[in-house]
């Protein structure tokens, strides 16, 4: 399963090949997920027209939420990633700890998850 991240989805939406169809294609083969954060971000960046379209569309998606243990990982990675030199934004951190821990990839765009990949927090979909 794959976690896609808000930067595939602004691509998709926009109609950006070849974005648009791979992520069209994991569609199809039942392998993507939703972090919520992700959909939060969606939706609040969508015209008001557009909006039960889309909620009706994302809710066909497996949606991965927080738990508890979502926080202190983050707080851990927050750490961890200061003393290497870097720092991650609070809602890739959350993106990030969520997918982790539903054993999903993530795919994204952002720079900021190939980073934490290099620091071995998540992995990347290929």
């Amino acid at each position: 399963m794959i976690a896609v991240d808000t930067s595939v989805w602004i691509d998709f939406f926009r109609g950006k090949t070849p974005t648009a169809e791979k992520l069209l294609d994991l569609l199809d083969k039942d392998q993507v997920a939703l972090p919520v954060p992700v959909r939060i971000e969606i939706l609040s960046g969508a015209r008001r027209t557009e909006h039960a379209r889309l909620r009706r569309v994302l809710s066909a998606l497996p949606l991965l939420l927080p738990d508890d243990s979502t926080w202190s990982e983050m707080e851990r990675w927050a750490i961890t990633g200061a003393a290497a030199g870097q720092t991650f934004g609070l809602g890739d951190l959350l993106v990030a700890a969520i997918a982790a821990q539903n054993e999903c990839a993530i795919w994204s765009l952002d720079e900021d998850f190939a980073r934490m990949s290099r620091l071995g927090f998540v992995s990347l979909a290929g």
